[in-house]
């Protein structure tokens, strides 16, 4: 097995060159800089090397994860680190100038103030001009670890970047993936192997996969779908079956939280309060609706990162089928199958699309997917992939 790094890095999977790197930043100040970028595919644990070298930066020991500090940064609770976490469809400009005020203060307690965005590549255009105004007179003591996908001008401005030390994350292995669910989270290992190879590299996918009984169903269900697009009709009747389970999905995730925080808005309104309060809750109808857009955009988040992800499932496939199809079925020659466990059904598929086939139904995945990344509607977004992607007479 592979060695598994101590302190903060521990739950970094699968990245010790990543981490090489920023122990070595930690120990000799000379090494630092005040923007970082963390890339890598989804599930590489972007988010978590950052928060790790935000604990690792306030630690008087380099992030040995047992002191206070440690503990709190890792926990979200250090009040001279920021999280910055996208709770709708984008980060915006007013959430990012908040954060950059603060930010700019001495710190309070820590070395450092840091400030991790996750997600950056959802910042709108002007929350990242605010952020680059930040980064172009950086305060002294101030540290920015920024998260995204690539470096693509899509995900991260040119002028960001060039701001930034680029640390790139690579899809961490199987082992090591299992190796983390059987420590961490004590997974029993056949079937931490199992969620590993099933995940795609995703780490946090295995973990759902490993703990989730409706998490293995929903990839059962989706990987059933290139089998059964037999008529129009299964094709239409596919749709709305992604659709509806990723809706179902967002309403569950969100319904218990959104309740929470409107009653918590309402309290400190004084709705249904005598007397003065009266006066205080009717001025807070544009409040009650303010959050009312927040928890509908953070539904929708959701119902499309769900949809997005039965998508790579199927891209997934077809892919595996690409493969197959193009060794003609002699699986000795398969080098690797995203979707390992279902390698009987991917070989029954290549053989009824072909090569080419395969080929044009990834196309057509990578379409919806582009399609839903433009507001379109998803239920017509994924009908139209259904139906591109029915089998042959």
């Amino acid at each position: 097995m592979t060695a598994v790094p101590d302190g903060v890095w521990r739950d970094v999977v699968g990245q010790p060159a990543a981490v090489a790197e920023l122990q070595q930043a930690v120990a000799q100040p000379g090494s630092m800089t005040h923007a970082w970028l963390f890339t890598g595919p989804p599930g590489s644990g972007r988010s978590v090397a950052a928060r790790a070298f935000a604990a690792a930066l306030q630690c008087p020991d380099g992030g040995d994860g047992t002191c206070h500090a440690c503990r709190t940064v890792l926990a979200g609770t250090h009040a001279d680190v920021r999280l910055v976490v996208p709770e709708g469809l984008s980060i915006g400009v007013k959430e990012m100038r908040g954060v950059i005020g603060l930010a700019g203060r001495a710190p309070s307690q820590g070395r450092f103030q840091v400030v991790v965005v996750e997600d950056a590549d959802r910042m709108t255009e002007q929350a990242a001009n605010a952020l680059l105004k930040m980064l172009e007179e950086p305060p002294p003591r101030t540290v920015f670890l920024l998260c995204a996908p690539s470096l693509h001008p899509d995900d991260v401005s040119v002028t960001i970047r060039s701001r930034c030390r680029v640390v790139a994350l690579r899809t961490p292995s199987t082992e090591a993936i299992t190796e983390v669910l059987v420590r961490r989270d004590g997974i029993d290992p056949t079937l931490a192997a199992w969620s590993a190879s099933a995940s795609g590299g995703h780490i946090g996918r295995a973990r759902r996969l490993a703990r989730d009984d409706d998490a293995r169903a929903s990839r059962k269900a989706v990987l059933d779908v290139p089998l059964a697009l037999t008529s129009l009709a299964a094709c239409l009747g596919a749709a709305d079956a992604l659709v509806g389970t990723a809706a179902a999905e967002s309403t569950a995730a969100t319904a218990a939280v959104d309740a929470k925080e409107t009653e918590a808005v309402k309290a400190s309104l004084g709705v249904g309060a005598r007397g003065p309060g009266v006066a205080a809750a009717s001025r807070g109808a544009g409040q009650l609706k303010e959050l009312e857009k927040q928890q509908k955009s953070r539904a929708t988040r959701i119902g499309r990162d769900t949809l997005d992800r039965a998508l790579v499932d199927l891209a997934g496939i077809y892919r595996d089928a690409l493969v197959i199809a193009t060794v003609r079925g002699d699986m000795a020659r398969v080098p690797h199958l995203n979707h390992p466990d279902r390698a009987q059904d991917t070989l029954d598929l290549a053989r009824k699309v072909g090569a080419e086939g395969a080929l044009r139904r990834i196309d057509a995945v990578l379409a919806a997917r582009t399609a839903l990344e433009q507001a379109v509607k998803p239920q017509i977004a994924v009908e139209a992939m259904c139906v591109a992607l029915r089998l042959p007479g």
